[in-house]
């Protein structure tokens, strides 16, 4: 992400915005805490099935491994496609595509509950026979893959466009135009695409983003908007028969009598993008606190064993609370001050708790008090600053 940074600088691409980019980040995380979860449900039905149902052993070997790699593609290019072709199931994906902008770190703005709506379409690999430690193992690479495809900085890369997903092939997946929706599923190859009638080369440069915008720099927001406006519209149908099929329609369908399928419209060209504005003392403070929720994530990851369920949804919850307050920051909420206050507090008992398991206790506390006494000195350092910017921008709402 630091190269590509340089690199749209060098090219005059504006494309990264600090709170776009930290919310990004900041979905990648909530994925991640709250797959711990939900794992066993993907990872684990399939080892049951595997162990039970498999009607082969396969030997492990390169040969069956590039055979699973392609297997498990085909399956993620049903699964994605499915994902943008069923309501219910776009609830889960809407949030990697609600950017509005193009770059690296939209590839970690993930959702925390497409596992549920997709799982079971690689579970055929299970019955095959591939054992479970090979398909992490290839469902990790077919991701990693994927990252690098998420930018604007490489253009049209010649023969590989034939048959590879490249970042031009992808930047179409992500447009919102008429003519890109719904197109360009596959994840490490293109072929699918071409095969089954879903590919679209790009033409011109795509408008980012999702045709309703979801204007929130919140992460929990983000996962559950689409699932709440479902609600709300699920309330104008009177009948059963219409309400399941208005799960699994397309996104944008209605019975008849409410106006049938709405069809996408191009992009006006008054659209702007969701942005707001931040004083820049409060910009460093959530990128400061940002590098040590990091912290604090990473070692909560890779140490789960060491957790029992309680501190692990103890940690969990705090890293989530954190994250949207960092989004009440961006979006100057009235609750971002008193709660950023109580969150500082117990992120320090947080840290003090594990902490202990690496430093000497006069050196975590003396640690953590200075990170306190720092965040809070710049809240109240700054809070006049903040008072006059939030003045300015009602002021400026008042003459709009």
């Amino acid at each position: 992400m630091g190269i590509e940074l340089i690199v749209l600088r060098f090219q005059k691409n504006p494309s990264y915005r600090m709170n776009d980019a930290i919310t990004n980040i900041n979905l990648g995380v909530v994925s991640q805490v709250s797959g711990v979860f939900i794992k066993v449900l993907s990872i684990g039905v399939y080892a049951f099935l595997f162990e039970k149902f498999a009607f082969f052993q396969i030997e492990n070997n390169i040969w069956t491994f590039l055979l699973l790699f392609f297997l498990y593609d085909f399956c993620y290019y049903w699964a994605h496609r499915k994902s943008h072709e069923i309501n219910l199931f776009w609830g889960g994906h809407v949030v990697h595509h609600s950017s509005e902008e193009y770059n690296l770190s939209v590839a970690l703005r993930q959702s925390s509950t497409q596992t549920i709506w997709t799982f079971f379409f690689y579970l055929p690999l299970a019955f095959i026979g591939f054992d479970p430690i090979s398909l992490v193992l290839v469902s990790g690479l077919n991701l990693l893959y994927q990252f690098w495809i998420h930018t604007e900085a490489i253009g049209k890369m010649g023969f590989l466009e034939k048959f590879m997903n490249t970042p031009s092939h992808h930047r179409v997946h992500h447009g919102r135009n008429p003519k890109y929706i719904d197109k360009n599923h596959g994840g490490t190859f293109i072929i699918f695409d071409k095969w089954f009638g879903t590919f679209q080369e790009e033409e011109e440069k795509p408008t980012y983003g999702i045709t309703v915008p979801v204007n929130s720099w919140n992460p929990v927001w983000v996962n559950l908007s689409h699932y709440a406006n479902m609600k709300e519209e699920m309330k104008q149908i009177p009948n059963w028969s219409d309400k399941v099929k208005y799960l699994f329609n397309k996104p944008g369908w209605l019975p008849e009598y409410l106006g049938g399928q709405r069809e996408v419209k191009d992009v006006d060209e008054s659209y702007r993008k969701f942005d707001t504005n931040v004083p820049k003392p409060l910009n460093f403070y959530v990128f400061f606190q940002y590098v040590v929720l990091m912290g604090l994530t990473a070692y909560f990851l890779f140490n789960l064993d060491s957790f029992d369920w309680v501190m692990k949804v103890a940690l969990s919850a705090l890293i989530i609370w954190s994250t949207v307050s960092f989004s009440g920051i961006f979006e100057q909420s009235r609750w971002y001050h008193v709660q950023e206050i109580v969150r500082v507090a117990l992120f320090s008992v947080a840290a003090w708790y594990i902490g202990l398991n690496f430093f000497q206790e006069n050196i975590i506390i003396t640690g953590l008090f200075l990170y306190a006494i720092s965040s809070y000195f710049w809240l109240w350092k700054n809070e006049s600053v903040v008072k006059n910017f939030q003045k300015s921008l009602n002021n400026e709402k008042l003459h709009a």
